[in-house]
């Protein structure tokens, strides 16, 4: 039935308001990423490592261009981390429209909701992106400790983080927050095998910015066929 969900998601791909949501997504990570970038080199500049005097060896003139070329490379090993993580989080914010779009196609009987509002949206993805980030960056962590289990560590973990987050964002649209909450605890075992095949894609390249639509799409739909029963 997981399945289901998720080949009814990628079925609806074509879907004007899933492509918009995937463009602005991945625009908006983009943008994100150069400004921490943008803002970093900036700090490199205002504390001038250039002006740096060594004992010994003397004034270091070196030492800004290292950081620059450095901080360039830590900027894209980083960013193969954080790029998913990110994309998911800034999809939440239009999470809406692509639940929408699927309540039109596959459930058009269903009452309207109220449009989320701009502050709420903000809240939901501040927390979503917290939460990705903490998670990644502990799944990288255990990685590192336990590189054998690596790719374990990473499913298991971002199974759990996307499932419970895609689930109460999708939920809670027609449940409220608490609702939402009582759901995804009577059907956590459920929800936490669609987050891994949520969390499975997301090694492949380009493949894997598709994944936040995906995810969202297909947890309106697991919503929808838990709420039923």
């Amino acid at each position: 039935m997981i399945l289901g969900d998720f080949f009814k998601a990628v079925a609806q791909l074509g879907d004007s308001r899933f492509q918009r949501v995937v463009m602005l997504g991945i625009g908006l990570t983009i943008a994100l990423l150069v400004a921490i970038y943008a803002g970093f080199l900036m700090l490199i500049d205002w504390a001038d490592p250039s002006a740096l005097t060594l004992p010994g060896v003397g004034q270091v003139t070196w030492l800004g261009d290292l950081l620059s070329w450095g901080s360039l490379i830590l900027m894209i090993v980083a960013s193969m981390f954080l790029m998913v993580p990110v994309a998911s989080a800034m999809t939440s914010f239009f999470l809406d429209d692509v639940a929408q779009a699927v309540e039109d196609r596959h459930f058009p009987h269903l009452p309207p909701v109220p449009h989320v509002g701009f502050l709420e949206g903000l809240r939901d993805t501040i927390n979503f992106l917290g939460v990705l980030l903490v998670g990644n960056i502990l799944a990288f962590v255990l990685a590192a400790l336990l590189p054998i289990f690596a790719l374990p560590i990473f499913y298991m973990l971002n199974g759990y983080l996307l499932g419970r987050e895609y689930f109460t964002l999708a939920a809670q649209r027609r449940e409220g927050r608490e609702g939402a909450k009582a759901l995804r605890r009577h059907y956590s075992g459920q929800i936490w095998i669609a987050g891994c095949l949520m969390a499975v894609p997301l090694s492949f390249p380009l493949v894997n910015l598709f994944i936040p639509v995906l995810g969202a799409a297909t947890f309106t739909h697991l919503y929808h066929r838990l709420a039923s029963r």
